[in-house]
């Protein structure tokens, strides 16, 4: 059999294969460079920018968990200008595709973002972050609300003629009804799940193991719900799906694209090894010469129902 073909076009996107990096795992890409190659990833999604900077929430803010990790991390990050400055030069030389996540506490603020990032030529797309859990405002307040979520889409579309894409909230009752606000707002592409609310105690102390209280929880543990999820947003809308929730293997991948994915992202698997996003691309091929597929969007929604 000849060489599959892992190509996968996201939103007019062409990516050299389907494996991304989820946003908040990854930093912003520098941090991994001498120890995974970042040339091989389909894409790489930088952590949430802001217009500020911000110092995110107070320590302690990652606990690990059964199977899985809470971090109320608070979107920590330089601000928009700092990254576009000296950070985004030296990550495009790399010849990866990088889609920058946005984070805003109103419609203005992400209106403003999309209007900085403009028509730069080093930005891909923008992943718009509608669905953090571990920050005081913004985040859940759009994207568990379907007309807030669909009026601020259309708010950043207006703004932007790059893709967009919308990482949706697992912290909802039914998922479609939020994805299908968002693809008749503009959407051209929806990641999820973002992490699901969770809390860890400390029996000792009686106290949360978290400054933040809650937090937002990854990892293996979340995969069943993650999966669910994108097979019931594929069922329901007809812009492309990226995965993530709990992926460790290549395995998971396949998964999630026969949930409905066309590409996934890999989160707190590269705390764990910072080259899983390779060894996943590497799997993946190797499973579609072994089942004897010719490309990587076979397997997107071909799930065998009973």
């Amino acid at each position: 059999m000849m060489q599959p073909d892992l190509r996968v076009n996201i939103a007019g996107l062409e990516l050299k294969n389907p494996v991304l990096t989820a946003s908040g795992t990854f930093g912003y890409g520098l941090e991994y460079a001498e120890v995974t190659r970042l040339s091989g990833i389909g894409a790489i999604v930088v952590k949430g920018l802001s217009l500020t900077p911000s110092a995110g929430n107070p320590e302690p803010r990652v606990v690990e968990t059964a199977s899985g990790l809470l971090n109320a991390v608070g979107l920590e990050n330089i601000g928009i200008e700092a990254f576009l400055q000296y950070k985004l030069p030296l990550l495009s030389s790399f010849g990866t595709p990088v889609i920058a996540n946005l984070y805003g506490k109103s419609e203005e603020e992400y209106r403003a973002l999309a209007l900085r990032i403009g028509d730069n030529p080093d930005i891909a797309a923008l992943e718009i972050n509608i669905s953090c859990p571990n920050v005081k405002a913004g985040g859940m307040a759009f994207g568990t609300d379907p007309s807030a979520a669909a009026r601020l889409t259309a708010t950043i579309r207006s703004a932007t003629a790059k893709p967009l894409i919308v990482k949706l909230s697992p912290n909802v009752t039914d998922i479609r009804i939020i994805a299908r606000s968002v693809e008749e707002a503009g959407a051209d592409a929806l990641s999820l799940i973002n992490t699901l609310t969770g809390m860890s105690i400390d029996a000792k102390t009686r106290r949360p193991r978290l400054a933040n209280i809650t937090g937002g929880l990854s990892g293996p543990a979340i995969k069943p719900v993650a999966l669910r999820m994108v097979w019931e947003a594929a069922s329901c809308v007809r812009i492309p799906i990226i995965g993530l929730g709990g992926i460790m293997s290549a395995t998971d991948a396949v998964e999630f694209f026969l949930a409905g994915a066309s590409a996934v992202a890999v989160g707190t698997a590269n705390f764990i090894n910072p080259d899983v996003t390779g060894n996943i691309v590497r799997g993946l091929e190797e499973y579609l010469i072994q089942n004897s597929i010719p490309s990587v969007n076979d397997l997107r929604g071909a799930l065998l129902l009973p």
